[in-house]
């Protein structure tokens, strides 16, 4: 039996980008006839939705706009012509959404690059809100034996590192380089590479991310503070250089020097988004090593599955603090003004 909705809900919303981030009452979207409406329960909470709010990428939301680029809940209504889910199943959102799947993008699992996909958060009003509206192809299965907060940073970060572990071709026993490995997005690099039978060589400061690193499961540690020579010292660690990299401090000189430091006929895969940042490197070198530089921003429906199934399985791990939604605004000044480093999951009932 479909759940008795309401017509308003709480949502954060901001009315100009940048401008700040307000809980107040909207309507609840309405279905059509492939739609399902998720109740969120659980919202994530990252580094995209505040560059999405303070407008730096090259597209900007249309305003007002909702903010939130992942969440979970549970199915309450399904169109009329939805078979595939009813309600109480258990249902995740995720960054991608509503791609065609017909292009030659979604036909090879790429629905990412379609050009019909819609953003949650940036495209369409994202998960800040207590109810969701999302066609029925897009909405993630929620694995009954995962805690279901704990699927939120798995649709967020888990997904990312997951499909750029993939396209980085690197394989079981081979050695894969992470930037920023202490970072959120790279915790989460470090456990599924070893799940992938990959070894991990963690670059990153500080002691503090030295037993973080190691704790998750890399194998070498390379504290950016304590060498002079990072190209040298990777390449020692390594004999000779790992594979692949997984870039996910793109800023400075990082993408040059990953270019430097991979082995031979390695992959430097790209996985974040910093505003003006220029992508540079060495032409001989990059040419005469085959060294292939290559950008990967989000997974597709099968990584999704795949992705929440190695954390269903108690392979990959994530420790959240979930947090009422009347602190968003508060956590949001806070995450812009890179304070926050712990994992937040927004409850969007409290």
């Amino acid at each position: 039996m479909s759940e008795n909705v309401p017509i308003l809900q709480k949502a954060a919303v901001y009315s100009k980008i940048a401008d700040p981030i307000e809980i107040c009452d909207i309507p609840v979207p309405e279905l059509s006839s492939t739609d399902v409406l998720v109740k969120i329960l659980y919202s994530g909470l990252g580094k995209i939705d505040m560059d999405i709010w303070a407008g730096n990428f090259p597209i900007e939301p249309e305003v007002p706009r909702v903010g939130g680029h992942c969440g979970v809940g549970v199915v309450v209504q399904v169109g009329a012509d939805v078979s595939h889910f009813k309600p109480g199943d258990r249902a995740g959102i995720k960054l991608i959404n509503d791609a065609c799947l017909c292009c030659e993008f979604c036909k090879r699992g790429s629905e990412a690059h379609c050009e019909s996909a819609t953003t949650t958060g940036l495209g369409i009003n994202g998960t800040w809100q207590q109810y969701f509206v999302i066609k029925y192809s897009e909405v993630v299965r929620i694995p009954e034996s995962l805690q279901i907060q704990k699927a939120v940073p798995i649709l967020s970060d888990g997904v990312t590192a997951y499909r750029a572990l993939k396209e980085s071709n690197v394989k079981p026993g081979q050695i894969i380089a992470i930037t920023s490995a202490g970072s959120p997005l790279g915790r989460m690099g470090i456990q599924y590479a070893k799940a992938m039978g990959m070894r991990v060589i963690a670059i990153d400061s500080g002691n503090a991310n030295s037993q973080i690193c190691k704790d998750l499961g890399a194998t070498i540690y390379i504290d950016t503070n304590e060498t002079t020579d990072l190209v040298q010292s990777v390449i020692n660690a390594t004999d000779g250089g790992p594979n692949g990299v997984l870039c996910i401090d793109t800023t400075g000189d990082s993408i040059e020097l990953a270019t430097m430091y991979v082995r031979t006929r390695g992959m430097v895969v790209l996985l974040t988004l910093p505003k003006d940042t220029q992508l540079t490197a060495d032409v001989f070198w990059t040419v005469f090593r085959g060294v292939t530089i290559k950008g990967s921003f989000y997974g597709n429906r099968q990584d999704g599955d795949e992705a929440l199934d190695f954390a269903a399985r108690g392979i990959i791990d994530v420790q959240v603090e979930t947090l009422p939604m009347e602190f968003l605004p508060k956590l949001c000044d806070q995450m812009s003004n890179a304070e926050i480093t712990r994992r937040i999951v927004i409850d969007n009932w409290k």
